[in-house]
């Protein structure tokens, strides 16, 4: 029974019909690939920065400024404290396995850093998924794999999912990761096609190469037409989570099927705590992303990168 359970937790081979999609190996930011921005990120805090990200001998580091940094860079309104960097690919993902290596701190102390060089308390190091547009109906789809140290721990990750109005928070253990080493973290995105049971061609509309419930009581969930009067509803089914190859958890509510930016970095939020430092890093080595091409991937409605928010 234990060799049984053991095998359930190893991460699963990659479907037959999986296409690499992304390989970077950091010898330099593309353009082409990846983009900066220079924002806003929620609350208490005072943005990221473009000044933040860097690649260092064939690895991306993302620096966070905490509560004591007094350096030249700056965030929004010329605040220094609160800061980090993050990187968003140019390319829109949908169902497939996106496979990053991070380093969160490090394993020794480091000038201006955190008492805890392992654990950046008030900072909040994270991989997303994320695609936003405004209007009727709102549309969202992000999956977190996860965002770490609420609250200044670290040990527990927050494996949040967001379609639309819907949202599922879970936390599963990360402790293997708070060692200042780096660690293999691997997600799993599936999607799939429910029956659309009583919808009718009167009850729909047409945009952007799908269709929409007019009253939207499906919570805006795009429908695939098959004939007249005939629908499926794109859904996500699934997020499964893997660190260095053993499974930690699986997200089964509020899973987007609409393709989105991978996103990268580390953030300073209220939620984060205080952060008692000067600077502090987190470093990103090999980045893989396969598509699977589910059933239920929706491509081409979210299509905006972030806009920049504020001014150097």
């Amino acid at each position: 029974m234990l060799l049984v359970a053991a095998l359930l937790l190893l991460q699963d081979p990659l479907p037959k019909e999986s296409k690499l999609a992304l390989e970077e190996t950091w010898e330099k930011i593309d353009p082409a690939r990846w983009y900066l921005p220079r924002k806003r990120w929620g609350q208490g805090n005072n943005g990221v920065i473009p000044e933040n990200v860097r690649v260092e001998k064939g690895v991306l580091v993302c620096e966070a400024h905490g509560d004591q940094y007094d350096g030249a860079a700056v965030g929004i309104e010329d605040h220094k404290a609160r800061v980090g960097g993050v990187i968003v690919s140019k390319q829109f993902f949908a169902s497939g396995r996106f496979e990053v290596s991070i380093r969160i701190g490090s394993a020794s102390p480091q000038p201006g850093g955190p008492a805890d060089p392992k654990r950046p308390i008030g900072a909040v190091p994270a991989i997303w998924t994320y695609a936003f547009r405004g209007g009727t109906p709102e549309l969202l789809s992000e999956l977190d794999f996860p965002e770490f140290g609420k609250g200044g721990v670290f040990e527990k990750g927050l494996y949040n999912a967001y379609c639309q109005a819907q949202e599922q928070t879970s936390t599963f253990d990360v402790s293997a990761v708070i060692d200042g080493k780096f660690h293999t973290l691997v997600t799993d995105w599936r999607t799939t096609l429910l029956p659309g049971e009583g919808l009718t061609d009167a009850m729909t509309v047409e945009r952007d190469g799908f269709w929409w419930i007019k009253d939207d009581r499906k919570k805006g969930l795009p429908l695939k037409r098959m004939g007249p009067d005939h629908y499926k509803v794109c859904q996500g089914l699934k997020a499964l989570h893997w660190i260095d190859g053993v499974k930690v958890g699986e997200t089964t509510e509020a899973v987007p099927c609409m393709a989105a930016q991978l996103t990268l970095g580390v953030w300073l939020p209220g939620w984060g705590g205080p952060a008692p430092w000067k600077t502090s890093t987190v470093s990103f080595g090999k980045v893989r992303v396969w598509q699977f091409n589910d059933p239920g991937d929706v491509r081409g409605v979210l299509t905006d990168d972030l806009k920049d928010n504020f001014q150097k």
